[in-house]
């Protein structure tokens, strides 16, 4: 995945400037899917205005620019969303911990496993009710994420699922 393709999923939505932007990643997508820094966003937010993938919409006070995406922009977006690799490759450092959890005596495990299943009822509990609200002001249609609130819903389900099993295993070992 591409910053590039990540800020233009999130123009789709709306126009925003590079601080909102940063927000929204921080918000929505830096702990479940896609990291950026603020330093990386302006200058890709520049490339893309030269591509004619975005524009500036508005100029404020201290030169802030509202970005909105292009009808080559959408066009862009659309040609990556419907072109998928062959092979998704992750990079989850959560996913690596678990992966050599049996690296650590059963007294250890417990220590990684008893926080990661708490920690999903609290994703799980807020992913709820965000959903809920979402459901409730919509009115019936679909907010942008709301699918992916629901996928992550879904993987804090199984992830505390699994942590649960796999905490059971390692006590009865």
């Amino acid at each position: 995945m591409s910053l590039r393709h990540a800020l233009l999923g999130l123009l789709s939505d709306e126009p925003a400037s590079g601080y909102e932007l940063t927000r929204r990643f921080e918000k929505a997508l830096q702990r479940y899917a896609w990291h950026a820094q603020h330093s990386q966003i302006y200058p890709e937010l520049t490339k893309m205005a030269a591509d004619s993938l975005v524009t500036v919409a508005a100029e404020g006070a201290r030169g802030r620019r509202t970005y909105a995406i292009t009808d080559a922009g959408r066009a862009e977006l659309r040609r990556w969303m419907l072109d998928p690799p062959e092979t998704f490759v992750v990079r989850d450092e959560g996913t690596l911990r678990l992966f050599l959890l049996s690296t650590l005596d059963a007294d250890d495990a417990r220590t990684v496993l008893v926080p990661l299943i708490d920690s999903c009822e609290r994703e799980i509990a807020a992913l709820r009710k965000g959903i809920a609200d979402a459901d409730a002001a919509s009115g019936g249609g679909l907010p942008f994420g709301r699918l992916v609130a629901e996928y992550g819903l879904r993987s804090f389900e199984t992830l505390r699922d699994w942590a649960s099993w796999a905490l059971e295993r390692i006590e009865h070992n």
